[in-house]
């Protein structure tokens, strides 16, 4: 039966009082007291009144009379405990039945006002629909229709309803982020904008947009959220397949497909009904799993344009942070917002003989002042002093001629002293020194200019000195020169 039917007439007048709020609290109370570990069995209508009078006390409440919760046979009047549980009962909040056995009234909450409570109570309370509404929830419905050995539908659908209410949460989440925006353009100035951010930090869609993009990122499931539906459908299909096959082949064995059919009709085979029954869970299975891709890709469309929608309004509120530090606390000119209210005003010209006075109390206006009058400026002039001419630095092209490091006479002073019966001879002897080196180092680079030259060279082994020198020695025949 559908719950909203056996709602009473009288139930929506706790939304028409002004102690709404007030009502709303004590069912919260009266509702979280009923879930507690102890309360095994339903409250009692003392216990009832026990817990109003302590929420009462607590929160300090300030109660109007409204003429709405006077009626003809009320028994209790004003914020007593016993007056509200007694108007909760009348409206139809709560149910109340006497108990022969402890001799007392039991209070308890029928099923479409539970459903209230349970609302109040949640909003009351931090939103814990991170845990619900996640990608992860999606994937742990997913992952454990695929480990169920019956295939329960019940999973698939709690899997819907999870898809269906993250893309909802991202789409509150759009628009909360609009909201937050319009608030931020409103404040001018420094102290109203970091109330705004500071509450946007603190802000739930702001915690939730955290979770969605670190520990819940929507891309760290993707992929095997796609790979465990394509799984299950193919699982699925083939499990069909047999039951299909299993069908034919019983139908088969019934004598044909109208024997088939009048066997189905009359039920007198447990085994085809199961039959059907199993094919109809597949069919409703592929559905569902099929539902599920389709939230799972508005949800990846929504997750997206969440992140572009992040970025454009950080821009914007970094864009209007940056106009106040340049444009100042943005404080207006009120000089025509004042002349605009004179010129509505009917009583104008009395206003101005008001401010006229006033202002002899400051002082009085004039156009030349003691400032104003021309002053000679006490300063000394600057004397003229000639700017002394600066040598230029003698040059000469030579400084930027590189100098051999040795001149012809010293090179050949060292083949002179290695040299023995025509024959330039390099050996262990030769180098002693850096620069012997160097001048070795010339002496064959000018021997090996010319294909001549070369043929009178003679290569012989590697010399390696106790001082660190190596080179290759050498010799060259001097005597066709």
């Amino acid at each position: 039966m559908i719950l909203k039917k056996k709602i009473p007439r009288d139930f929506y007048k706790l939304f028409r009082t002004q102690n709404m709020d007030y009502y709303m609290q004590l069912l919260t109370a009266l509702y979280q007291a009923m879930q507690e570990a102890y309360a095994l069995t339903q409250l009692t209508d003392s216990e009832c009144r026990s817990i109003l009078a302590e929420t009462i006390a607590r929160v300090n409440m300030v109660w109007w009379d409204d003429e709405t919760e006077k009626t003809e046979d009320e028994g209790f009047p004003g914020l007593s405990p016993s007056a509200v549980l007694d108007r909760l009962v009348k409206w139809g909040w709560l149910s109340s039945d006497f108990d022969e056995k402890l001799n007392c009234y039991i209070i308890g909450f029928p099923e479409y006002s539970r459903l209230y409570a349970e609302l109040f109570d949640r909003l009351g309370k931090e939103d814990d629909s991170m845990e619900r509404e996640s990608i992860l929830s999606v994937y742990s419905a997913l992952y454990t229709y695929d480990a169920d050995s019956e295939k329960n539908n019940s999973i698939l659908k709690s899997a819907v309803r999870t898809s269906k209410s993250l893309g909802q949460m991202l789409s509150n989440m759009q628009d909360s982020m609009r909201l937050w925006f319009d608030e931020l353009s409103k404040r001018r100035d420094f102290i109203g904008i970091q109330e705004v951010l500071v509450n946007e930090i603190n802000n739930r869609e702001s915690v939730k947009y955290a979770i969605l993009t670190t520990t819940d990122s929507f891309y760290r499931y993707k992929e095997a959220v796609k790979e465990l539906i394509a799984k299950i459908l193919e699982e699925n299909e083939n499990r069909r397949e047999k039951l299909m096959a299993q069908k034919r082949m019983l139908a088969a064995q019934t004598g044909g497909a109208d024997a088939l059919q009048e066997t189905a009709a009359d039920g007198s085979t447990p085994a085809l009904l199961k039959l059907e029954r199993s094919i109809q869970f597949c069919e409703e299975a592929a559905q569902l799993v099929l539902l599920v891709e389709r939230e799972f890709d508005l949800i990846e469309k929504k997750y997206n344009r969440l992140i572009e929608l992040k970025t454009v309004f950080a821009r914007r509120a970094l864009a209007r942070i940056h106009y106040l530090l340049q444009e100042g606390a943005g404080a207006e000119d009120s000089t025509l917002e004042l002349i605009g209210l004179l010129n509505n005003s009917g009583k104008k010209n009395a206003l101005l003989e008001d401010f006229r006075d006033s202002l002899y109390v400051t002082a009085p206006f004039s156009i030349v002042g003691d400032d104003s009058l021309y002053n000679r400026r006490q300063r000394q002039e600057n004397e003229f002093v000639p700017l002394a001419l600066q040598e230029e630095a003698s040059s000469e092209i030579a400084d930027f001629v590189p100098k051999p490091l040795y001149t012809g006479k010293q090179l050949q002073e060292f083949r002179r002293q290695h040299t023995k019966d025509g024959i330039f001879q390099v050996s262990a002897d030769t180098v002693q020194s850096a620069e012997d080196l160097e001048k070795l180092l010339f002496i064959w680079q000018e021997a090996t200019q010319s294909r001549q030259e070369e043929d009178r060279i003679l290569l012989q082994e590697e010399i390696h000195q106790e001082d660190g020198f190596s080179y290759t020695g050498f010799s060259i025949d001097e005597t066709e020169n």
